[in-house]
This record gives structure tokens, C-alpha cells and sequence, in this order.
């Protein structure tokens, strides 16, 4: 498709628009993204094999001509006959609840679904960025967590399938940028909310919220001191497309300092709602980080990027999107 620019003179001018791939593009990252992307003057093709995704996600965008939603499977062979200038990675289970009952997929689409999207940037000649996440860090022995951090990681553990997926994501995204000479990126991504969250997929926000709209009691593991910290998603998928345009290829971490502990934001998150439900206290999972924080120094020194939506308000905007829905 050509997209209609203006000059100085105020004359149009024909330009090919630019075209992005999506992988998870029905998912909650993956579909806000590509919502930004579509702003930003892109075309888009979002795939998903919706395992975890939802088409109702981008529902909103059929018959936008500039988006077209694939049902498939990464680890598939991949292949589009039409240019494409840049892949987005993002299809993943990113939830505990999914990649615990999902992890052999949880794991194949972190090695071969990662294989098969490089292969298909490096056949288009096009920009390569991974989603990655705050879990390769394990349950970290550092605090907040640098990019140059290596981890602390049980591969052999539940949760070892998400962590190793995503660590030999980056180790293969690293070799295609050396080997091959691709435009890699990778953003490592740490704990994100916002509006199409699943409700049921078990992480904090959407189960707190639930919880609290419902009156049920409000589950916090262990004592509720482990620390994390929130970012919205409309700040999150800014600094991802700020990175995917940026020249650098070593890891980024992007999400919101501000630490809170998990009990602190039940109860931020009962006193927004104005819900009566008491907090109760269940066994810590295993392998549970303790703390989590960012050390965004990096984005904000090479994006410019920093969170700008306070937490108290985005979660009454992810709270006024489960209210109808609980």
C-alpha cells in the first residue's frame, strides 16, 4: 500500500508504508503494540496461534486496511511473500498459570518459534526485536536489576521454562546479530498491566482486581513483602517502539521502578476499587522472586524513555476494563 505524505508545499507524495510483523499480535502486549504501530503510520500483520492470545484484542481493528490478523504457529516454517521491515517477537505464554501448564510450548516457541522469526527477518532484510523479560533474571541477587546482570536462574525448576526460553531467545537473537549481521534488539521486558489482561492468568494485577470487584478474598503468597514493580502498558509499548527505531543492540530494560510490595498494592488496589475483601496469605510458589525493580538508566540514556502514567491511574483505567467483564 502507498501511503499519502505531505511536502513543505503542502503537495501529497506517495510513499510504500512500512510493514511490521507482529508474532503474539492478539496477545496483551502484542496487540497494543501493534495498535501503536498502526498510529505510528505502519502496516501491520499480527500472528497468532492464540493459545493464550484473543482475537477480541484486536477486534477493533477489523477492516482497518492497514492490519491483517494471521491464525498460526511460529514454530511453524514462516513465511510472508510481502515485504516486511521489521518483526516484533512477542509470541510467548507469559503468565505462570500458562507457561506451567503450557511449558513444552512455553519453551518451543522461545527456541524454534525465535529460529523461525530471525530466519524471517534475516530473509527480508528487515529490523529483528525480542521480547524478553524481567525473568531472566531469576529470583535475583542484585537489586534493582542491570541490564549486565546474568542472573540467578533454576533451569531445572517450574518456572525454568519461561526463564531458559526467553535467556536462549537472546542467546540466538545475539547470534544472528553477530553471525549474520541482523538489526536485533531486545527488550527485556518487567511486570506490565493495563486493559485486555486476562482475567484469569493468574498474575497479580488482573487476580488482585478480580478479586476485589468480586468481594472474594484477595490471595497474597508468602507475607506479601516481595516487592514488584508495575508499568502501564501504554508506557511499556512507547519505549518498545522507541528501541525497535533505535540502533541499539544490547539488552534494554524497560518498565517502572517505583517498587511497591505485593501486599502494599492489594491494598491500593481494594482501597481504588472500594471493595470489602479481606487479604488472605497462601504459601509462596517456588523459585518466586523476592524483588523485582528495573534499573531503566539505559532507556533513559539511548530512548529518552521513562514511565510516565502514575500507578494509582493505571489501575483505574484497567480497573473500568474488568468491571463489566468480571
Amino acid at each position: 500500500r502507498l501511503h499519502s505524505l505531505r511536502d513543505e508545499n503542502g503537495k501529497g507524495i506517495d510513499t510504500e508504508m512500512k510493514h511490521a510483523l507482529v508474532t503474539g499480535g492478539a496477545g496483551f502486549l502484542g496487540s497494543h503494540l501493534g495498535d501503536l504501530l498502526l498510529k505510528n503510520g505502519w502496516r501491520v500483520t499480527a500472528m497468532d496461534n492464540l493459545i493464550t492470545g484473543d482475537t477480541a484484542n484486536i477486534a477493533h481493528n477489523a477492516g482497518n486496511p492497514d492490519f491483517r490478523f494471521v491464525q498460526y504457529d511460529v514454530t511453524n516454517y514462516l513465511f510472508l511473500p510481502e515485504k516486511v521491515d521489521l518483526v516484533l517477537h512477542f509470541a510467548s505464554p507469559a503468565s505462570p498459570i500458562d507457561y506451567l501448564q503450557l511449558p513444552i510450548q512455553t519453551l518451543k516457541v522461545g527456541s524454534l518459534g525465535t529460529h523461525k522469526a530471525l530466519g524471517l527477518a534475516k530473509a527480508h532484510g528487515a529490523a529483528f526485536l525480542l521480547a524478553s523479560t524481567s525473568e531472566v533474571y531469576g529470583d535475583p541477587l542484585i537489586h534493582p536489576q542491570t541490564e549486565d546482570y546474568w542472573g540467578n536462574v533454576n533451569p531445572v525448576g517450574p518456572r525454568g521454562v519461561y526463564d531458559e526460553a526467553k535467556r536462549f531467545a537472546e542467546a540466538m537473537t545475539m547470534a544472528y546479530h553477530r553471525y549474520h549481521g541482523l538489526d536485533t534488539k531486545i527488550v527485556r521486558i518487567f511486570n506490565t498491566y493495563g486493559p485486555r489482561m486476562r482475567l484469569n492468568d493468574g498474575r497479580v494485577v488482573p487476580a488482585f482486581i478480580s478479586q476485589a470487584l468480586c468481594g472474594e478474598p484477595m490471595t497474597v503468597f508468602g507475607d506479601g513483602s516481595q516487592t514488584r514493580s508495575f508499568c502501564y502498558v501504554s508506557d511499556l509499548v512507547e519505549g518498545i517502539y522507541r528501541l525497535s527505531q533505535s540502533d541499539e543492540h544490547d539488552p534494554v530494560n524497560i518498565g517502572n521502578p517505583r517498587e511497591m510490595t505485593v501486599l502494599q498494592f492489594a491494598e491500593l488496589i481494594r482501597d481504588i476499587t472500594g471493595s470489602k475483601s479481606e487479604i488472605v496469605f497462601r504459601e509462596l510458589p517456588v523459585d518466586d522472586p523476592k524483588v523485582r525493580q528495573p534499573d531503566i538508566s539505559r532507556a533513559r540514556r539511548i530512548l529518552g524513555w521513562g514511565p510516565r502514567v502514575p500507578v494509582e491511574e493505571g489501575l483505574k483505567a484497567t480497573i473500568e476494563y474488568f468491571r463489566p467483564r468480571v
